[in-house]
């Protein structure tokens, strides 16, 4: 069963290094507004599939990071959300990782929850019909030569 969060309020999701970041559901428009940024549209035909999860992680970071507590500049001076701020964010790789998982692998479950079939009883003729008919006696042997 599909379970829908109906408030659609942000929420903070704790990351790595003492980093908090606030971000909103991870909706469709979130989505379709990451596929259509100019950053993931000009990516180049052939660029590895990790390169392109980066890319495509940092614009949905950009377009779901709504605030942060944990984030200074290079002298420890908390500084404000930004595109540029949330790439520098994104580089370093337990923040990425824990994006990924705690953010957008949890969207993409959903994706998966509401594309999945049931699950089927256990053995592979559970619920299936006969298709030939019994046999009539007993079966002969062949002969021994």
């Amino acid at each position: 069963m599909l379970r829908l969060n109906l408030t659609r309020e942000a929420e903070w999701l704790g990351l790595a290094l003492g980093v908090r970041i606030k971000v909103d559901p991870l909706t469709t428009a979130i989505m379709v507004a990451a596929r259509t940024d100019p950053r993931v549209r000009t990516i180049a035909p052939g660029t590895p599939d990790d390169s392109i999860a980066v890319v495509f992680a940092k614009s949905i970071a950009t377009h779901a990071i709504i605030e942060w507590e944990g984030v200074g500049d290079e002298n420890g001076v908390p500084i404000a959300t930004s595109p540029e701020a949330i790439d520098a964010l994104l580089d370093l790789w337990p923040i990425f990782e824990r994006f990924q998982t705690a953010y957008v692998a949890k969207g993409l479950e959903l994706e998966a929850e509401k594309n999945g079939s049931p699950s089927l009883p256990i053995g592979s003729s559970v619920g299936a019909s006969a298709t030939a008919q019994p046999a009539k006696g007993t079966a002969k042997t062949a002969h021994k030569s």
